[in-house]
């Protein structure tokens, strides 16, 4: 009896300190990443403004001062690019991208993926489905992206809808596919819904505890 108490008790604090060490994980990798970001940028003007790298280890003792700065850097962009002027000079970059051959496939991929996922027209992961993969009768979440278009619409000979089948745990790393209309399920569960069902490997049930399937009475259970 004792035992089992400390196992429960051991598993309780668990779950109270495991989604908290996760998130400080995350959050400390990520604030990492940006100051060394704006460190990069400090050391490479270094070549253009001898005495740079100086600064740059002074503001390296300063946790955090990337996230501001790069936040910062980011906001001002958005208000030099609201008005003609700053539409005037980033057409020009695009244009200066796409002349460069090895960047601009990639530029232009990461800028129409960009385009689709956060502006407000839209419409990447605008609903949950329920799809067969990878087999017939093995079934999982996946997202509705679009329809297929272009070239490959015209060898397609019926209704077909473009998803992404995200992975589990790690849902930023999946598969694209084109299935057919009338084999996908659109599910009434909300995208944020279906992304904690993915990420807990089904363990997280979208709409609480009450949505769990009711267990069949001990006479009822199979042998």
């Amino acid at each position: 009896m004792k035992q089992r108490s400390f196992k429960q008790y051991f598993i309780t604090g668990l779950l109270v300190w495991l989604p908290m060490g996760i998130t400080v994980w995350v959050l400390t990798w990520l604030v990492g990443l940006l100051d060394g970001i704006f460190l990069a940028i400090l050391l490479a003007a270094d070549t253009l403004i001898p005495g740079m790298h100086k600064l740059a280890e002074l503001l390296r003792g300063v946790p955090g001062l990337g996230v501001i700065l790069v936040a910062l850097v980011i906001f001002a962009t958005g208000v030099f690019v609201a008005n003609m002027f700053g539409q005037w000079w980033l057409r020009q970059w695009d244009n200066l991208m796409n002349r460069i051959p090895v960047v601009r496939s990639i530029y232009t991929s990461v800028k129409q993926v960009a385009d689709t996922l956060f502006s407000g027209s839209g419409n990447a992961f605008s609903k949950a489905l329920l799809v067969q993969y990878p087999r017939q009768g093995s079934w999982t979440i996946a997202f509705l992206t679009g329809t297929p278009g272009g070239e490959v619409a015209k060898h397609l000979g019926q209704p077909m809808v473009s998803v992404y089948v995200p992975t589990t745990p790690n849902p930023t790393s999946g598969f694209f596919l084109m299935m057919p209309k009338a084999d996908v399920i659109e599910l009434e569960m909300s995208v944020d819904d279906a992304l904690k069902y993915i990420i807990s490997m089904g363990v997280v049930v979208p709409g609480g505890p009450d949505a769990l399937p009711v267990a069949p009475a001990a006479s009822q259970q199979p042998l």
